[in-house]
């Protein structure tokens, strides 16, 4: 009678131990693969970060460097008496918070690393105080500028001084608030570019 016992209990013992053990290796491919998806999607949005970052790094420069030249050839007309003429603003951006705001709740604040977060929110701020500058820029242009187009440059500048008119002094610091944000801009974008690929080099 011992006999027969402890044999159902060894096979009782096997079957429960295999059972366990299917269990486990069923239990572990399941977050295996989970871990697979989760690297292969966060490689993804990386990938994506990368690309946009690259791209409006090199499109940042180029606007930089545009405005930088506008606005040293005003100034050094300006400072010569020549009475430059005053130019409209005229600004198109697709910024959007939404995007970003997408991006992370489709898994970038589980998926990316805490810098990369920071790095991105940092850039976000700076983007959002850039574009709010250049709309109040254009709100002046459209308010003060477009308007009286066809005067008279003595419309605009003192004869007698040869510089702007009090109310049009806010010209030269729009043209200077402008240079200030596409260096922050450039700065933000690098910190962010270099945060992007130095977690795509730890995975």
């Amino acid at each position: 009678m011992r006999r027969p016992l402890l044999a159902r209990l060894r096979r009782w013992a096997s079957e429960l131990l295999l059972v366990f053990l299917g269990a486990y290796a069923a239990f572990w491919l399941t977050n295996h693969q989970e871990h697979l998806q989760e690297a292969h999607r966060r490689d993804q949005i990386l990938a994506a970060l990368e690309r946009e970052a690259t791209t409006e790094l090199a499109s940042a420069k180029l606007q930089r460097d545009r405005q930088a030249q506008i606005a040293s050839e005003f100034k050094r007309a300006l400072d010569a008496g020549e009475m430059p003429p005053l130019k409209p603003f005229f600004f198109n951006s697709d910024y959007s918070a939404t995007d970003v705001a997408t991006l992370l709740q489709s898994g970038g604040y589980q998926l990316l690393d805490v810098n990369t977060l920071v790095a991105l929110r940092e850039l976000e701020g700076v983007l959002r105080g850039g574009v709010n500058t250049m709309q109040h820029a254009q709100q002046l242009s459209d308010a003060l500028i477009v308007p009286n187009l066809d005067q008279d440059i003595t419309f605009f500048y003192d004869p007698a001084t040869k510089q702007l008119r009090k109310r049009f002094a806010r010209y030269v610091d729009a043209l200077e608030s402008f240079q200030t944000f596409f260096a922050d801009y450039i700065e933000a974008q690098t910190r962010m570019l270099a945060q992007i690929r130095l977690e795509r080099a730890k995975r």
